[in-house]
């Protein structure tokens, strides 16, 4: 990928509509897809846009769309989102773009046919120069745009297309977001950060607990996690970035079986931590996956277990250092 500890030669630009999209971007090279996830694949294609942007001396920007398409068209069955809207902006603006436009989906925008979305937004409202798509995307009423489509418009158009090819971890497996959400459903986190090529990361709003965590000396940071969340329910080693300072713990996500399997919580203890948090937005980084949750034959049992939780999340930490060159640039844009 392109190096994303080098830092983007021009501001970063985030438009949350076609009519808030920047003159700047216009005329640039635009990645364009879902990127949920934004995992080694989506990568591939946001290199891909970078390279020929810095060719052609033009901007480089993605264009995403919000919600995810499947909470539209079926919202009883939400996707297990990996990077909503804001993670998914601020590792795009890490990965080294300039900028970044979000069309907002509804159905009225999947109605639209591919030939309107060519020629309204790339063309006369984008101006685009070169539209870099992955071999999968489809776009248009009914999926009916596809990169054979899109390469044959933008011949006519006046505008470059590249068709970048599936892209496979190193044992030849495929690395999409749907076996993203698998590993990270089934505790492989290190799976899941391999495809993802950097620490997969939450963010969320401090809430008031049940101070439990306080009383057995270990005070959290609770953070609820979206209904759609499907990571598995454990102990992990974390980052815990707030105002821009990124600290170390360790979190459990889960029940809590010793005392009222109640609703899933994220409980952080943030390690050699004094402050109040709640109310703050944090983001907090999935590093390792210790153990699963579990019930013990007393508190003070789950005590020491806590206390050995620690000590191993410490040195797992350090052993891991500050994780991947993306995961650095996203330390460095907190």
């Amino acid at each position: 990928m392109h190096d994303p500890a080098a830092p983007a030669p021009r501001p970063f630009a985030l438009a949350e509509s076609l009519d808030a999209f920047p003159e700047s971007l216009r005329g640039g090279i635009v990645a364009i897809g879902n990127f949920d996830g934004l995992h080694r694949g989506h990568q591939a294609v946001l290199d891909a846009a970078l390279t020929r942007a810095e060719a052609a001396g033009r901007p480089a920007f993605a264009m995403t769309f919000e919600p995810h398409p499947r909470s539209v068209f079926r919202p009883e069955t939400p996707v297990f989102r990996l990077t909503p809207a804001g993670p998914k902006a601020r590792l795009i603006r890490a990965a080294g773009l300039d900028g970044l436009l979000v069309l907002p989906f509804d159905r009225d925008f999947a109605a639209r046919s591919a030939d309107d979305f060519v020629g309204d937004i790339l063309v006369d409202r984008l101006g685009v120069a070169e539209a870099v798509v992955g071999w999968d995307f489809h776009f248009g009423r009914g999926r009916g745009g596809s990169p054979a489509f899109l390469a044959a418009e933008g011949a006519a158009r006046g505008f470059a297309v590249s068709v970048i090819e599936a892209f496979q971890d190193e044992g030849g497996g495929p690395v999409s977001s749907s076996r993203i959400r698998d590993a990270l459903a089934a505790g492989e986190l290190g799976l899941a950060n391999g495809l993802l090529g950097y620490r997969w990361f939450v963010e969320g709003t401090v809430i008031h607990g049940e101070k439990r965590g306080r009383d057995l000396g270990f005070p959290t940071a609770n953070v609820r996690l979206g209904a759609d969340c499907r990571l598995a329910h454990g102990v992990y080693a974390v980052t815990f970035t707030v105002d821009g300072v990124q600290h170390l713990g360790v979190a459990n996500y889960g029940r809590r079986p010793q005392f009222d399997n109640g609703a899933p919580l994220l409980e952080t203890y943030v390690f050699d931590f004094k402050g109040d948090l709640y109310g703050r937005t944090v983001q907090i980084g999935f590093a390792s996956y210790l153990r699963p949750e579990l019930r013990f034959p007393s508190v003070d049992a789950l005590v020491a277990r806590m206390g050995e939780d620690c000590a191993e999340a410490r040195a797992v930490l350090t052993a891991m250092g500050p994780g991947t060159a993306l995961d650095r640039r996203l330390a460095e844009l907190a």
